[in-house]
């Protein structure tokens, strides 16, 4: 089973993981990593934070030879901009001179309830690892399962189908293209927009409603589609509810700060039609090939992937902080007053659907070693094959 633990705060010296279970015998570089980290740098509407770092992973331990080897795999990502917090963030000596203490709270944040949890007496600790710095640990993590997966035939993409009012509309087809060759086709589509949105008229109405956000001190969320494809029938299972796949899937999206949101596949509108409207219907070709002429399940049914295309969309809030304040209190004089401004970017969605990408990769992994088992990745992707080729002799494909 892979599983991953992060450290560090958004302006402490570095941010790390350790992933275990990953199966040796993988390929692995670094630049697959980082080509990742600079993914979820970009994006119209990101902040200052951006233009200070340049996130590079350092991988310590765990690869021999550009491959894994059954052992932990440390990771490492030094943030540029400590220097510039060694006394505000200093981990042993208090600094002599005074450091300012945070007491006013964002309405919508951590700030309050992380204060009171903790029995802190300045947020500043809830500020820095609640923030969605941490994102770029998550996606160095994930994207080791990523490389995984890839290597078995299994891809993973996102887009962007909303900022704040603008809406992408009609662009079934083109996904389904896109989708034809591989979900990471599909991302490097939208990677070629700074909102990572597929049409021009939705692209620019995004812009101009950031930039309008911006103007006014405001911040806008938006909706992200993940998909992945690839997949085989089988995964995951209904026995117990710990190990139902839509159940994991969600939960991993949901974990990223700011995600308030899930579905699989169009969940809110099916829940409006009748049965008759929603479920995919079964049919048989003349060679006995298993086809469905619709995919409203999201690749799931049962708690199980279908076989086809995993579809996953997640709402995104907008920015707890705001240049525009709204109304809190100071938590020492209990006085009312604005909410306090932190260096922060006006919208983050096209970011979050990178790390999106990244956390689903080792919940889709673990339900395959699941089915499949096994130490070394020759050794899976033997068995893969076989399992994929039972499925092909059953329905005749």
């Amino acid at each position: 089973m892979i599983r991953y633990f992060t450290a560090g705060e958004s302006h402490g010296p570095a941010l790390s993981a350790i992933v275990e279970g990953m199966p040796a015998g993988v390929p692995v570089s670094a630049e697959e990593i980082n080509i990742q980290l600079a993914r979820r740098q970009q994006g119209y509407g990101r902040g200052g934070r951006m233009k200070i770092e340049t996130d590079q992973a350092e991988l310590l331990s765990g690869i021999r030879f550009g491959k894994t080897i059954g052992s932990p795999v440390a990771l490492v990502i030094r943030n540029r901009d400590w220097e510039n917090w060694t006394k505000v963030m200093a981990q042993f000596e208090k600094p002599t001179e005074e450091v300012a203490k945070i007491t006013i709270p964002r309405p919508g944040h951590a700030d309050l309830a992380g204060r009171i949890k903790y029995g802190f007496d300045d947020i500043r600790p809830v500020i820095e690892r609640s923030s969605a710095r941490e994102t770029a640990a998550r996606v160095a993590a994930g994207t080791l399962a990523r490389v995984f997966l890839k290597a078995l035939g299994i891809e993973i993409g996102s887009c962007v189908t909303a900022i704040g009012p603008a809406t992408e509309l009609g662009s079934e087809e083109q996904l389904s293209l896109f989708l034809e060759e591989g979900a990471e086709s599909l991302s490097r589509q939208a990677d070629l927009s700074p909102v990572r949105m597929l049409g021009k008229d939705a692209e620019s109405a995004a812009l101009a409603a950031i930039d309008a956000a911006k103007a006014n001190g405001d911040t806008l969320g938006g909706i992200i589609e993940i998909f992945i494809t690839g997949l085989p029938q089988g995964l995951g299972s209904y026995v117990q509810h710990d190990r139902r796949l839509d159940a994991a899937l969600a939960a991993a999206v949901m974990s990223i700060q700011a995600i308030k949101g899930v579905e699989i596949g169009p969940a809110f509108e099916n829940a409006r039609k009748s049965g008759s409207q929603v479920h995919d219907e079964l049919h048989l070709s003349g060679s006995g090939e298993l086809v469905r002429k619709s995919n409203r399940a999201g690749g799931i049914e049962g708690s199980m992937s279908s076989g086809q295309t995993i579809h996953l969309r997640a709402a995104m809030k907008p920015i707890s902080s705001l240049l525009s304040p709204l109304q809190s209190f100071d938590i020492e004089t209990l006085q009312p007053t604005p909410s306090r401004f932190e260096r922060s970017d006006t919208c983050a969605v096209p970011a979050a659907g990178v790390v999106a990408e990244a956390v689903v990769a080792p919940v889709i992994a673990n339900a395959l070693l699941e089915k499949l088992g096994g130490d070394h990745f020759d050794e899976i992707s033997e068995r893969l094959e076989r399992y994929r080729s039972s499925l092909r002799k059953s329905f005749g494909a």
